[in-house]
């Protein structure tokens, strides 16, 4: 007994010895990667003069995607938000998806909108529309309204693409505030890239505790909640020093929901957005990158640096774990729907590194780290545990992930400067050394949380609430919200 104690001892401890080590080669590959890239784009940026894309006669053509669902209380400003960006040749497809609330009398009242016959070419599949608006007030031509029944986000997005008309599709959350030159720089790649550019992302940052005004955000907080600000750590770490990496090896598997824009043609061709999963947005950007592949076809998916798009994050431990259950779903169903990718030569760095990245560090780590914590506790319980070597290697990890998001928080501050203040930044640095212990143990329990819940079977994970954003008000997303802006994708599972 004594000697299968030592022996199960002796392999777990080679085990999480060996696996950490894995993972922060892992991270500093990444960060390497990041700051190369990070250095590319200032320097090719710094001379960049966006109002030449601005009046270009070559420059694409876009539409934008909005799905809503029950958004009355801030649909009108959300809209006006969007009709301020700094762009030439767009429209802006606003998709009213069965909302129960007074969205679309709302819209159909400030926009001055009326029903319209519109030839809608039906190549994706989604739920039927019951009406298409456009406004008698020309100051609003660009913007279109879909009333359709309600089919959750991937099905309204669908419904959006075959109304649409321009060359490419910029996918956003309504809810968001977007930055006003968020498309030109969206765009710029699509100019400039020799390779065929499929999609591109950028930064999305958070907005709770910031000053929005007429839909528009006028100064950067640091959130007042505490579970806010760890949100804006993991962001900046996350998109900074993770994405940033990937997309320099041309890597990227995942364009945020949030806001995205894609080659219609290849959206179209890869079958549109996908109702068999809650990650439609990272499910999408595999499919396409598997399309190129299998067509021969050389392409680039970029990400863009700067911060280009702001959302409101859960204010509550409860509201967050309803997200990222989500994701975790999200994640589970994308990897097996192209499990063939694995290690598959046939997709160059596709197969070979992002896929399996994506298997052992995204999905896998989690759970890994879970049964080590579950194992060391009950070695703990027997009095079987080298307290000499689990000190080392706690100290090791511990030091490491406060190095790594200082890095982070270094990277933000010498490249767009989004906390000015002194006093944030030291925020974010204090918050750096009590994460690995309150914060990453919390998303290891909801990332197995959502395994369980994906693989037993169980479909309704709650709501997930917002505030929103309201114009001239500040600090309101970390008060409560009686407004529920349920996604789209909850609402149809």
């Amino acid at each position: 007994m004594e000697a299968g104690f030592y022996f199960f001892e002796q392999i777990f401890n080679s085990a999480i010895f060996y696996f950490a080590l894995v993972v922060m080669a892992s991270y500093i590959f990444l960060c390497f990667f990041s700051a190369l890239e990070m250095k590319a784009y200032m320097r090719k940026n710094s001379f960049i003069d966006y109002r030449e894309i601005l009046v270009s006669p070559f420059a694409p053509s876009v539409s934008i995607l909005a799905p809503a669902y029950n958004e009355e209380a801030t649909i009108v400003d959300n809209v006006k938000s969007i009709m301020s960006l700094h762009y030439s040749n767009f429209e802006i497809i606003i998709i009213n998806d069965g909302s129960k609330d007074h969205s679309l009398e709302k819209l159909i009242h400030a926009y001055q909108l009326e029903k319209v016959d519109f030839c809608v070419n039906e190549q994706l599949n989604h739920q039927p529309i019951r009406g298409i608006y456009k406004s008698r007030n020309s100051s609003y031509a660009k913007l279109i309204v879909i009333d359709k029944e309600n089919g959750g986000k991937s099905d309204a997005l669908n419904a959006g693409i075959n109304v649409s008309s321009k060359d490419l599709l910029l996918c956003i959350d309504v809810d968001c505030i977007v930055e006003q030159d968020a498309l030109l720089k969206l765009v710029k790649p699509y100019l400039e890239e020799k390779k065929r550019v499929i999609a591109t992302g950028g930064v999305v940052r958070i907005a709770n505790s910031c000053e929005v005004e007429d839909g528009r955000l006028v100064k950067v907080h640091m959130p007042k909640n505490i579970i806010s600000r760890f949100q804006v750590l993991e962001y900046i770490r996350a998109f900074l020093m993770g994405r940033m990496a990937w997309s320099r090896l041309n890597g990227l598997l995942i364009i945020s929901g949030a806001m995205g824009l894609f080659d219609k043609e290849i959206v179209i061709k890869c079958g549109g957005y996908s109702h068999e999963t809650v990650g439609e947005d990272m499910e999408l950007v595999v499919r396409m990158r598997r399309y190129m592949h299998d067509n021969n076809l050389k392409y680039q998916v970029v990400y863009i640096p700067d911060p280009l798009c702001w959302t409101e994050s859960p204010v509550d431990f409860k509201i967050l774990g309803r997200q990222r259950n989500r994701w975790t779903r999200g994640t589970i169903e994308t990897l097996w729907t192209h499990r063939d990718l694995f290690f598959n030569p046939k997709y160059s760095i596709l197969g070979m590194l992002s896929y399996p990245y994506w298997l052992f560090f995204e999905w896998l780590a989690p759970i890994l780290e879970g049964i080590g914590i579950i194992t060391f506790i009950l070695l703990a319980s027997f009095g079987k545990i080298n307290w000499e070597f689990s000190l080392i290697l706690f100290t090791m990890v511990y030091t490491f992930s406060i190095l790594l998001s200082t890095i982070a928080v270094l990277f933000e501050e010498r490249s767009y400067h989004q906390y000015t203040s002194g006093m944030d930044v030291l925020k974010l640095l204090l918050l750096a050394f009590i994460e690995p212990i309150v914060y990453h143990p919390l998303t290891i329990y909801w990332s197995i949380k959502g395994n369980i819940d994906k693989f037993t079977g169980k479909k309704n994970w709650g709501t997930m609430t917002r505030a929103g954003f309201t114009s001239n008000q500040k600090d309101k997303l970390e008060t409560s919200s009686t407004q529920n802006l349920t996604t789209q994708q909850e609402q149809s599972v």
